[in-house]
């Protein structure tokens, strides 16, 4: 089974990308048994990816853009159905040629939508011709503006219209371009490349960074300077599939943040949970010295030795037999701290990322794309051509990944946690827990651990000790703590050649496995996004299919070697993850923003759990909208 295609792509292909999926539908191909092209939705499905690609990196926004879009072919399609209802536009029309006047519609409607919401986009250069030639490869007049009448052009353009108007006041404000409203942090922000974290007020809360070069994480330049918490406000954004007995409406003196599934509050360094927030970031640092490639340890990352875990926890050895197959998966034993990197970066989105929610839609393509796999819904009944499969699978995930939106950031708004970088350095900033008689000593200080976590000393410095190079002048550095950890970006001259490596620093230094132009994310860490996301349309694509498995009972994505990483070089050997189950690869992907230094454990469960409930419910209401199959 071959691997869906890569996402790292360089900004000088921009163009030849965007031409190529104006031209012929995207590289992943959309077509199964029986079909000769991909579909129509598959192929502007495969633009706004693309688009995403080259504007800001917004999850929640882009999350947004593919459910409305979504919902648009959807009501395109189920206009000419007479069983079907449309969601937003619910009409019936005939037409001689059920097929054609379908294809038009739905191309009206996604072309109107794309070009609106892209219009200001870094990327519109690019963007806008493509979805122009899209319409002239159609054969479609862009200039037919008409959305009065029943021809397909003309309900392309009234759904469009109609859900553009929707989303100027569905609590987003797109008007402002999504601007905060109250938000305000409370604490200062951290200036990543000085030591330490010494302007902290609130260990528990959100922290803003500054930075003097700054890219966001679709590798867009930003102004210099601090970034703010990107929607806060947005659980507020009308849902799909919530429902008002999920909702808990909190307020701050700054404003109203509304919560769906409150999953309660994190642990808190000045509260309940403090041993928790303690030992979870400790991990993060933990995990962070296991992202070297030639430390000689091996480890198996096949299917048969990894996954198979049960829902809120990592409590998986791996599944003995291939259902599909019934043979052992084979096992794939590589460097581990190459497999780590890989899950980081593959996991991580950017740069040039179709962001989280867009990662899942590509997903969904390349199960679509899979001979193996039977194209009904649920794996029972007829089985459906490649249009109606598309925009049915689009809808139920649109809608999935829009509620985990809605529901991870109405959670990080009102929570307001912290990250690792923030909670690291300030408690380095108060010491250590371990030696109590020691004057360094602070019960909310980091825990000492002979060879992972030490406090410099006269020994320690000693010409050819471990801690020699962090002497610092006149042996100034001594009494502060060192970890062994990634190096971080001041260790790597050139990313195309360069391995920082794991070794002793400084913990006031410390920094996680991402660019130092990115650092971290723009907004609070509780929930886990990632972990929201994928668990969501891991259960999407699992009720849609009829089975929990990728097709065959594999599914692969090849990182080869020291051509996929982008922080640093590697890595060094080819490595495949391998995926046996669409829950696998989920929670893959929520481990790995511990290995990349973005969460703790702490946010990524209640973000699995939720996004559990999520994708079940999106599913379960889109089915409620397919009626009794097409025409």
């Amino acid at each position: 089974m071959s691997g869906f295609p890569t996402r790292h792509l360089g900004s000088a292909l921009v163009a030849l990308v965007f031409a190529l999926l104006a031209g012929c539908g995207g590289g992943g191909g959309g077509t199964a048994p029986g079909d000769t092209a991909p579909s129509v939705a598959r192929q502007w499905n495969d633009l706004l990816l693309e688009a995403i690609r080259t504007d800001f990196a917004r999850p929640t926004v882009h999350a947004r853009n593919l459910f409305h879009v979504s919902v648009a072919m959807w009501d395109a399609w189920a206009a000419y159905d007479g069983s079907a209802r449309g969601y937003l536009v619910d009409e019936d029309l005939v037409a001689g040629d059920v097929a054609a006047a379908r294809n038009e519609a739905i191309s009206y409607a996604a072309y109107r939508i794309l070009s609106a919401r892209f219009a200001n986009s870094p990327g519109a250069s690019h963007v806008l011709p493509a979805l122009d030639q899209k319409m002239g490869d159609l054969d479609y007049s862009t200039g037919i503006v008409d959305e009065m009448g029943d021809t397909p052009a003309a309900l392309g353009n009234r759904i469009a219209a109609t859900v553009l108007a929707f989303g100027a006041s569905d609590g987003s404000n797109e008007a402002n371009d999504f601007a905060n409203e109250h938000y305000e942090p409370v604490n200062l922000p951290l200036l990543p490349a000085f030591p330490g974290n010494p302007d902290l007020s609130d260990p528990d809360r959100w922290q803003p960074l500054a930075l003097q070069f700054n890219v966001d994480q679709s590798g867009n330049p930003l102004p210099a300077g601090t970034v703010p918490f990107l929607s806060p406000e947005w659980g507020i954004c009308a849902p799909f599939a919530l429902d008002v007995g999920d909702l808990t409406i909190r307020t701050r003196s700054d404003g109203d943040y509304w919560v769906y599934h409150d999953p309660g509050p994190p642990p808190l360094l000045q509260g309940a949970g403090s041993q928790e927030y303690k030992e979870g970031f400790e991990q993060v640092l933990e995990w962070s010295a296991l992202l070297d490639p030639t430390d000689g340890v091996q480890i198996d990352i096949s299917p048969g030795a990894r996954g198979n875990n049960t829902l809120g926890t990592n409590d998986g050895s791996g599944r003995p037999l291939n259902p599909s197959t019934g043979l052992p998966y084979a096992p794939q034993v590589v460097p581990a701290g190459d497999y780590y990197r890989v899950l980081a970066e593959f996991w991580a989105d950017g740069p040039d990322s179709e962001t989280p929610p867009g990662h899942w839609f590509v997903i969904a393509n390349y199960v679509s794309d899979q001979p193996g796999l039977q194209r009904r819904l649920g794996g029972q009944g007829a089985v459906l051509d490649a249009l109606e499969w598309d925009v049915k699978l689009y809808f139920a995930l649109g809608g999935a990944i829009h509620d985990a939106a809605v529901t991870a950031w109405g959670i990080k708004g009102w929570y307001d946690y912290t990250r690792p970088i923030s909670a690291l350095r300030h408690m380095d900033e108060l010491g250590q827990r371990t030696d109590v008689g020691a004057p360094s000593f602070h019960p909310d200080g980091i825990q000492l651990v002979p060879g992972r976590v030490e406090q410099i000393t006269l020994a320690s410095i000693a010409p050819g000790e471990r801690h020699e190079h962090l002497a610092g002048p006149s042996n100034t550095n001594i009494g502060k703590t060192a970890v062994r950890a990634w190096r971080g970006p001041d260790a790597i001259s050139d990313p195309e050649t360069d391995t920082a490596g794991v070794g002793w620093i400084l913990l006031e230094n410390w920094w996680p496995y991402q660019r130092p132009t990115f650092v971290t994310p723009p907004f609070a860490g509780y929930v886990s996004g990632h972990s929201t996301f994928s668990r969501a349309a891991a259960t999407v694509l699992t009720l849609f299919t009829g089975s929990e498995y990728f097709p065959g009972g594999l599914g692969k994505f090849p990182a080869p070697r020291n051509e996929f990483l982008v922080f640093e070089q590697g890595p060094s050997v080819d490595v495949v993850l391998e995926w046996a189950t669409y829950y696998d690869a989920s929670d893959e992907c929520s481990l790995s923003r511990i290995y990349g230094g973005i969460h703790p454990r702490a946010d990524d469960i209640p973000g699995r759990l939720a996004g559990s409930v999520l994708g079940a419910d999106a599913f379960q209401k889109a089915a409620g909208y397919f009626g009794q199959g097409g025409n």
